[in-house]
């Protein structure tokens, strides 16, 4: 049987400015404390040098990055800026990014390529829209996502999928126990039936209105290796009761 690790990431979004980062130091001491569990905070770009000292063990990562390492490419940024501003991480293939940017799936394939080859771990999200789901297609469409916008394993940098219901995404609304296992175990048999054991390995997380009141109850479900957590990480007193539910499952 693969042990893997919780991972629990917080992805500020559009939020944030140099007075938040006062909450780093309460969520870096319950990181510490919770044994077998990865911490890590996604801040805006602009946040990100100023996070990294203050991270106190916790891993910090981007919310997205580029797939080419340098260019003319107003607005965005690189992989190896990423690294040399400290992030150990990058966000791809958000939601809100493939939506308000239309990014497709070959695109996220290449923004993963890049985190990876530059040693940074990359999220890869995928995700259902509600007319998907009522549709009878969320797994159709979250194993096509899978297979497009998931490179090649190559060396040592880490792949994290996390599957995020779109419909599920700051409205307060969470998959239930049972949606969430039977997809999970979707993603699981389609990583597996790809990458083999390697696939047994890859984190798989749960992002969609994650709080203190629901977490436990989403880490009990098979195939949950941790969450990726939206407004919920932006302060400590809401983020903690998430890192310490990881710690218990």
């Amino acid at each position: 049987m693969n042990v893997r690790r919780k991972l629990v990431a917080g992805n500020w979004k559009m939020n944030g400015n140099r007075a938040a980062l006062a909450e780093l130091a309460a969520i870096a001491a319950a990181a510490r404390e919770a044994s077998g569990v990865d911490v890590a905070i996604c801040p805006p770009f602009t946040l990100l040098p100023l996070a990294v000292p203050r991270a106190g063990g916790l891993l910090v990562g981007a919310q997205d990055c580029h797939s080419r390492d340098s260019g003319a490419h107003t607005g965005n940024v690189s992989a190896p800026m990423l690294k040399e501003a400290g992030a150990r991480l990058a966000i791809v293939g958000h939601s809100e990014r493939r939506a308000d940017q239309a990014e497709d799936d070959g695109f996220v394939r290449a923004k993963a390529e890049a985190a990876l080859r530059h040693g940074l771990a990359a999220i890869v999200c995928v995700g259902e829209s509600e007319a998907e789901r009522e549709a009878g297609r969320a797994v159709e469409r979250v194993t096509a996502q899978l297979s497009g916008s998931i490179p090649e394993l190559s060396g040592e940098a880490e792949l994290v999928v996390a599957y995020e219901p779109i419909w599920a995404i700051g409205t307060g609304r969470t998959a239930t126990p049972a949606d969430v296992a039977a997809m999970h175990s979707a993603i699981r048999e389609a990583l597996t039936a790809r990458f083999g054991d390697a696939g047994g390995r890859i984190r798989i997380l749960y992002g969609g209105s994650v709080n203190a009141g629901n977490s436990a109850e989403l880490f009990a479900v098979d195939h949950v290796d941790g969450a990726l957590v939206g407004g919920a990480s932006l302060t400590a007193a809401q983020f903690v009761p998430i890192i310490e539910a990881a710690a218990r499952s």
